[in-house]
C-alpha cells in the first residue's frame, strides 16, 4: 500500500474546535445551518455551502459550489487555516466514552483505489460522486477524509506510539462529548511511516466511498496532485461499529395479526424486554407497544454477504412480506444509525410515524473485510461508524 505525507491546510490550534466539522453526509441543510450558527469558522460553511446561500438553493448548484470555494478561500485569508511547513504524517485519536481509536492521517495513492488495493464493500452512486468530483475540482483540494482500515500491523502501532509521546498539536472535545486529539509525526519518521505501510497488502474502505470514488475520478482526469487523496487509516481492532435500524412505514397492507403471523412463520419470536440483540442472527422487532426477539438459523456454508443479519432479514421479512424489493430507493424504509439510541428508534414508532422497526446487532469489522475480500457488495445501510472524523482539521490541496 502506497502512503505519504502531505503539506495539510490546516486550523491554527487554537481555531481547531471551532473549525472541527461533522462530516457533510450526516447532516442535511437545516441541522448544519444550526450547528454553524453564529460560527463563521465552522468547517460546515465549506461542506454545506447552501447554508450561506438562499433558501431552497440546490446544495448541488454552480452557486453552492463557488460559496464553498469562497469559504475554503475565506478561512485561509484569515489565518484560521495555516499551511503546513512541510510534508507530515499526523496521528489522529478519537476518544467517545471508553471508547478509544488512533490512526494515521497521510495521503494515499488513487491507483491503489483502482488496482483493489483500497477495497471496498458498497455500491457509489454516480449522482454523489459527481458531487464529490465537482467539489473536489471547484476546491482545488480533498476537503473530507476517507476513513480506512487495515489488519493491525505491529510496526505503525510503534511509530504511532512513538508520535504520541509528544505535545499535541490540537486537543479539544467536541460539543457532543467526543474528544479529538492530534499529534504530528516528527518528519525524520516519514520513511519509516511510507515503508511500515508498504508491508500492509491491503487497506478497507470503512466510510467515504464515494469520497473515494471521486477522488479517482480527478485522478484519472486530471493527474498529478490530484493522483492522491487524504485519509484517515485505523488499525481493526479499534473500530467501533454500531447497528444500523431498520424503519417501515406501514404493513403493506396487512393487519397487525396478519403481519404478527407473517413473521412467526420465518422466524423464531419471544417476547424481549428491550431492543438490544443479545447477539448475531437474531434482532429486536418494536410493534404495537412491545419488544419482540426474532431468531433465525443460516445453513452451514452460506455466502457471507447472505448471511448477515440484515441480510436475512431484508431476504426472508422485509422483501416477502412487507414489499421492500429494493431498499436503496423505497420511500417505506428508513434507516437510522445506532449512536440515536434505541429510544429514538421506539419513539418513531409510537408517534404512529412508522409501523414497526427493527434493532440490528452491528455487523463487525472481520465481517466487513470478509465481504471487500469476496468483490462482494453490502446491502445498503449496513454498517454505521461511530465516532465519525472531524472535516476541516486537515486539507489536501492539489493545486
Amino acid at each position: 500500500m502506497n502512503i505519504r505525507p502531505f503539506a495539510a491546510l490546516r486550523p491554527e490550534p487554537a481555531k481547531a474546535a471551532a473549525v472541527a466539522a461533522v462530516p457533510y453526509d450526516v447532516v442535511d441543510t437545516s441541522e448544519a445551518k444550526a450547528l454553524a450558527e453564529g460560527n463563521p469558522d465552522s468547517f460546515l460553511h465549506v461542506s454545506r455551502p447552501e447554508i450561506d446561500l438562499a433558501d431552497g438553493t440546490d446544495c448541488s448548484s454552480p452557486e453552492a459550489y463557488a460559496q464553498a470555494y469562497k469559504a475554503l478561500s475565506d478561512l485561509e485569508a484569515r489565518g484560521t487555516l495555516v499551511r503546513e511547513a512541510g510534508p507530515r504524517f499526523y496521528a489522529y485519536r478519537q476518544t467517545m466514552g471508553g471508547h478509544s481509536q488512533t490512526g494515521v492521517v497521510g495521503c494515499f495513492a488513487a491507483a491503489d483505489y483502482r488496482a483493489g488495493v483500497l477495497k471496498q464493500h458498497e455500491k457509489t452512486r454516480k449522482d454523489k460522486e459527481d458531487d464529490r468530483t465537482r467539489h473536489i475540482f471547484t476546491l482545488k483540494a480533498h476537503t473530507g477524509p476517507v476513513f480506512l482500515t487495515y489488519r493491525d500491523e505491529s510496526s505503525v502501532d510503534t511509530l504511532v506510539a512513538k508520535a504520541c509521546e509528544t505535545e499535541p498539536l490540537y486537543d479539544f472535545t467536541a460539543s457532543d462529548g467526543i474528544r479529538h486529539t492530534v499529534w504530528t509525526f516528527d518528519p525524520s519518521l516519514n520513511e519509516a511511516v511510507e515503508k511500515a505501510f508498504a508491508a500492509v497488502p491491503v487497506a478497507y474502505i470503512a466510510d467515504g466511498h464515494h469520497r473515494a470514488a471521486a477522488a479517482s475520478r480527478a485522478s484519472a482526469e486530471r493527474g498529478g496532485e490530484y493522483d492522491w487523496f487524504m485519509a484517515v487509516i485505523f488499525p481493526a481492532s479499534q473500530l467501533n461499529i454500531l447497528p444500523y435500524n431498520r424503519l417501515l412505514k406501514d404493513l403493506n397492507g396487512l393487519s397487525a395479526e396478519e403481519f404478527l403471523a407473517r413473521v412467526k412463520e420465518v422466524f423464531a419470536v419471544s417476547p424481549a424486554a428491550d431492543g438490544r440483540p443479545a447477539s448475531g442472527r437474531s434482532c429486536r422487532m418494536y410493534f404495537g407497544g412491545a419488544w419482540y426477539d426474532l431468531g433465525w438459523d443460516v445453513p452451514e456454508g452460506c455466502d457471507p454477504v447472505s448471511s448477515l443479519d440484515v441480510s436475512v432479514l431484508q431476504d426472508r421479512l422485509l422483501a416477502p412480506v412487507l414489499g421492500i424489493d429494493d431498499p436503496r430507493t423505497s420511500p417505506r424504509i428508513s434507516f437510522m444509525g445506532g449512536i440515536r439510541g434505541l429510544g429514538e428508534l421506539q419513539a418513531r414508532v409510537d408517534d404512529g410515524s412508522n409501523a414497526v422497526a427493527f434493532s440490528m446487532y452491528p455487523v463487525t469489522v472481520g465481517e466487513m473485510m470478509d465481504i471487500a475480500d469476496a468483490q462482494a457488495v453490502m446491502p445498503p445501510k449496513s454498517t454505521w461508524f461511530e465516532p465519525k472524523l472531524r472535516s476541516g482539521l486537515f486539507v489536501h490541496t492539489a493545486e
